[in-house]
């Protein structure tokens, strides 16, 4: 793609367990369906008119699959025997700057995880930077909710932020000046920088957040998709996150945040995609 670099990225721990074990890249790539017969436990297509259909037949299928960095296309997914989102298509452009809005329950996490590689679809295409999810995992940094996290694993703020530099590391090599100095730059944009050696879990739930966003930001990625990341905090750090954010689309970078946020989707975001298990609106 022209006039965009292609730094590999790191993403972000999507699980409850430490925040060591939630690199995407080191995870394998998810198999996409292509589109046909539903996974075995999903409830079959219904036979009426789609609801979905109007929004569909809104996009040129050529046209999103050339220009977009993430792309879906039909998609249906689940848990078990639990639909969470069926017959999804979007386009989301390089330098988007985009809302996920919905109730609880929606499928607004689900609709990230599949962006990320985390989670495979029943049926339908996926392709995040030209390829399926999990292919360029290295450009891609994925922030999951907060509550997800286990903040008592003994890390401190510096080791969090530079996990963010391990896919670039491999398994083998260890930090050098290069990665210490994005670390810390990445802290001093969030502001976090006099808290090098502070244990993760003793810092505030907006600091918390802060500096995963500043993991995010190390990792130099060209994707990020973050799980409510402006909820339950302040509105100062609200207001620092969104202007990082909004600086990263500006650089051509796309950002994809879920949010309960109505207000600030709609004054603070270029885009906003309603979902409610379908998409629902999109513009």
């Amino acid at each position: 793609r022209k006039g965009r670099s292609d730094p590999p990225g790191g993403p972000l721990g999507p699980g409850r367990a430490s925040p060591l074990d939630d690199t995407v890249s080191h995870m394998q790539p998810p198999i996409v369906r292509p589109a046909g017969p539903a996974h075995p436990s999903a409830p079959p297509a219904p036979s009426t008119p789609r609801e979905h259909d109007h929004v569909h037949d809104q996009l040129d299928p050529a046209h999103a699959l050339a220009h977009a960095d993430i792309w879906l296309s039909d998609v249906s997914a689940g848990y078990g025997e639990r639909v969470a989102l069926e017959h999804v298509t979007i386009a989301v452009e390089p330098g988007s700057l985009l809302a996920v809005v919905g109730p609880n329950g929606a499928g607004k996490s689900t609709l990230l995880k599949l962006m990320a590689g985390l989670s495979s679809p029943w049926s339908g295409r996926i392709q995040v930077l030209g390829g399926p999810p999990g292919r360029e995992a290295r450009r891609v940094a994925y922030v999951p909710q907060a509550e997800l996290v286990d903040w008592a694993f003994p890390v401190t703020v510096e080791d969090v932020v530079m996990m963010g530099r391990f896919p670039r590391l491999g398994h083998i090599r260890r930090p050098g000046r290069n990665d210490r100095r994005a670390v810390h730059e990445a802290l001093g944009q969030v502001q976090m920088d006099h808290h090098l050696q502070t244990q993760i879990g003793r810092l505030s739930g907006g600091q918390r957040r802060r500096v995963f966003l500043a993991r995010a930001l190390a990792a130099e990625p060209d994707v990020f998709l973050l799980d409510e990341p402006v909820t339950g905090i302040d509105a100062t750090t609200q207001e620092l996150l969104m202007d990082l954010l909004e600086a990263q689309a500006s650089r051509g970078k796309t950002v994809v945040a879920t949010t309960h946020d109505l207000a600030c989707a709609a004054g603070r975001f270029q885009q906003v995609l309603a979902v409610n298990r379908t998409v629902v609106a999109h513009g």
